[in-house]
């Protein structure tokens, strides 16, 4: 791999921190009925809010589809608690944390239950669960980024400890593994990020780095104006750019999965990855619009990204 920058070695730093921080005890085995519900439940919640991720996981084995799914559960809940408005959400927030990362999470706590049951089949370390939910949380408190380091550590909250998660579920060869996945992380929530501007600032958020806008002569008041102009075609293609370079150095970590995981990873990275394709043939306006790639077109896509999965080289 290329020489780590500043903020992957921090990144990287906290992977290990998590990877290597002990379980303090061993989820409990539940009824299967009652796992059947909990994953029924599970896949329910990806259907309606992910149809990307739900395609992509489709293509795993049936075990790990369904710990990628709980996973995904998971997450959205978490997501949907500090974006939901008017109540305590700190308060909903930590009593989630504590049913979510609980050894027996109460049988009507059909989330908690399926996690707990994924957790304990691939041993997924607890610590990247709490720093997911931290890395949410920072959402309640932080509407700015200054840097695109600072921006990168929010990413690996909420996007790369998915990741490192996932791998945990498909299999993976060893350490080395771990950059690849905070990359793929970092790409993947950069390219909601640059979708989502509009949503962002009606919620009060601008995750774009301050020192970015301030480069090309951008500031907040072009965000609220909706302002596509040439300064803003600029950023936008920086930022795209960047993005992609991402998702192109993370694309070496698909070999070091499991042979069964790596058409799905591989796909839930492209098809992601084509947002950032949606954004510029319509000039970079995510302001009017919501950037997304219809079902036919990738379902056109999956052969490709197939035959890419399997010729994919490891970095010497």
């Amino acid at each position: 791999m290329q020489l780590q920058r500043t903020w992957e070695r921090t990144l990287l730093a906290l992977a290990y921190e998590a990877r290597h921080t002990e379980n303090a005890d061993t989820p409990a085995i539940f009824d299967k009925s009652l796992l059947n519900r909990a994953y029924r439940y599970c896949d329910t919640i990806t259907a309606q809010h992910s149809r990307s991720f739900h395609l992509a996981s489709q293509l795993l084995p049936k075990p790990k589809r369904l710990a990628a799914r709980a996973l995904y559960a998971f997450c959205r809940v978490t997501d949907d608690i500090v974006d939901c408005p008017g109540r305590d959400r700190r308060q909903q927030l930590q009593a989630w944390r504590r049913r979510v990362t609980a050894c027996r999470p109460a049988a009507h706590d059909l989330v908690a239950v399926a996690w707990a049951d994924a957790r304990r089949r691939y041993q997924v370390p607890a610590r990247y669960a709490e720093q997911l939910i931290e890395g949410v949380a920072r959402d309640l408190h932080q509407t700015r980024y200054a840097t695109f380091d600072e921006l990168a550590a929010y990413c690996y909250g909420v996007a790369s400890t998915v990741g490192l998660m996932t791998m945990h579920i498909i299999g993976y060869a060893g350490q080395a593994a771990i950059p690849y996945a905070i990359k793929l992380g970092v790409a993947l929530q950069l390219t909601n990020i640059l979708r989502d501007v509009r949503e962002d600032w009606r919620a009060g958020r601008v995750y774009l780095p301050q020192e970015d806008l301030a480069a090309f002569g951008l500031t907040e008041a072009d965000l609220a104006a909706a302002r596509v102009d040439e300064r803003w075609r600029r950023f936008m293609r920086f930022q795209i750019e960047r993005t992609r370079s991402l998702y192109e150095e993370a694309l070496p970590g698909i070999v070091m999965l499991s042979r069964d995981g790596r058409f799905a990873i591989a796909a839930a990275a492209r098809l992601y990855g084509a947002i950032l394709d949606d954004i510029e043939a319509h000039d970079y306006d995510v302001f009017s619009r919501r950037s997304f790639i219809g079902k036919w077109r990738k379902l056109r896509m999956l052969p490709s990204i197939w035959w890419r999965s399997q010729t994919i080289k490891c970095e010497a």
